[in-house]
């Protein structure tokens, strides 16, 4: 496969839940689900996310204990499979993310920011690992009961912008943050579309900034496609964000989202063939490096 261009990353979901919105139950067995993984990275996923709890609207939390069994043999299995591609745990507990990064995790997707275990700031930067700081607001059970913002760009940016002083504050090093401005996380569709249309002002914040709209439900009521057709909305979702300054996508369906990725990138950036893929190995210090130097290139 022709290396994808090492200015963006692709973070494949690797969903080990009974009731995710996309693909709840299809993964939750640790064979199916390091076997999807291991398909996933074969496509181009720089990035496994591996999630045990479903943060899906109206979602109930789960226990640590229940979380740790449904991730923990995937990150193993995946490690002892000889993956090469980087494992990141979602999670939002601080127990869980500890043992997954002794399991061989080095990142962590923290859909509160931190702000549900404020603790996690600290033990991520004990360990080095790199971590992802959303928006979100309220919690999965709440958040899309009517939101409302005066200007959701401006009030996303100013979170965004708090919680990386936090994480900063907690010793965090700055070049290991990435920030997501969450999506469908307690907005509507107008207030998504919103966050893509000035995608612009966060990726000025100087880091790189996750997209994840994958299948998601405004994508639906957008074309009137079902969750497991919306791969096209994802599409264009993520090139319109690539062109606005993201660089790292997480998403279900890697190899189309991959295949439109680098024709965007060979586009915007007028080069072909992209520098040499060894530039590109899933490293935190590649990865955040290469990633930062694009989202501030001009336009």
């Amino acid at each position: 496969m022709t290396a994808e261009p090492p200015d963006f990353l692709l973070m494949g979901v690797v969903n080990v839940t009974p009731d995710s919105f996309s693909d709840g139950g299809l993964y939750l067995d640790p064979e199916a689900a390091i076997a999807h993984a291991i398909e996933l990275e074969s496509e181009g996923a720089a990035i496994l996310d591996i999630g045990g709890e479903s943060t899906r609207p109206g979602a109930l939390g789960v226990s640590a204990v229940d979380e740790l069994e449904r991730v923990i043999p995937v990150i193993e299995g995946l490690l002892g499979a000889g993956t090469r591609a980087r494992i990141s745990i979602d999670t939002s507990k601080c127990r869980v993310a500890a043992v997954a990064l002794d399991a061989g995790a080095s990142y962590v997707n923290d859909v509160t920011a931190f702000r549900h275990n404020p603790e996690m700031a600290a033990l991520v930067a004990e360990r080095g690992a790199d971590c992802c700081l959303m928006h979100m607001l309220g919690d999965p059970r709440t958040m899309q009961d009517d939101p409302r913002y005066d200007d959701v760009v401006s009030e996303v940016k100013a979170f965004l912008e708090e919680r990386m002083a936090f994480a900063i504050g907690q010793g965090v090093a700055e070049e290991r943050i990435m920030l997501d401005p969450g999506i469908g996380f307690g907005k509507t569709i107008d207030h998504n579309l919103e966050l893509l249309r000035r995608l612009g002002e966060l990726a000025a914040l100087g880091r790189p900034v996750v997209i994840g709209t994958s299948r998601k439900s405004f994508l639906g009521r957008i074309t009137g496609s079902d969750v497991g057709d919306r791969v096209f909305g994802t599409i264009a979702t993520n090139v319109l964000a690539y062109e606005r300054g993201a660089r790292v996508f997480r998403v279900h369906d890697v190899r189309p989202v991959r295949d439109a990725l680098a024709v965007t990138a060979a586009t915007v950036l007028g080069r072909w063939p992209p520098p040499s893929p060894t530039t590109n190995q899933p490293t935190s210090t590649t990865s955040s490096t290469t990633t930062t130097r694009a989202a501030q290139s001009p336009r």
